[in-house]
């Protein structure tokens, strides 16, 4: 399954301060649907580079972490429930600043 994932508002710099990754990635078991869940944790194993505290609080992204999913509120879709498919764009934009 192939996505487009954004890391936006900072993140950027923990996944070697690249923005845009396409990326190639199969649900596990041999499952049709990969959920956010899954995705995140190949994201994690697979993309970041540094300070996953920073991005994942558990298996979920931490708080002040928006997540889009083809520009819509992964909150609307269920969280980590919600399913991503083919072609997808997931956009990761951190809210939280220092000062």
């Amino acid at each position: 399954m192939q996505l487009t994932l954004e890391f936006k508002g900072g993140l950027e710099l923990l996944f070697g301060s690249v923005k845009v990754h396409q990326i190639e990635v199969e649900p596990s078991d041999g499952k049709d649907k990969l959920k956010l869940q899954e995705l995140l944790i190949w994201v994690r194993n697979h993309l970041l580079k540094e300070r996953p505290e920073m991005f994942m609080k558990g298996n979920s992204v931490r708080p002040g972490v928006l997540v889009l999913i083809n520009d819509c509120d992964w909150e609307l879709l269920g969280q980590l429930d919600a399913v991503v498919d083919e072609k997808d764009t997931v956009v990761f934009i951190s809210t939280l600043h220092g000062g």
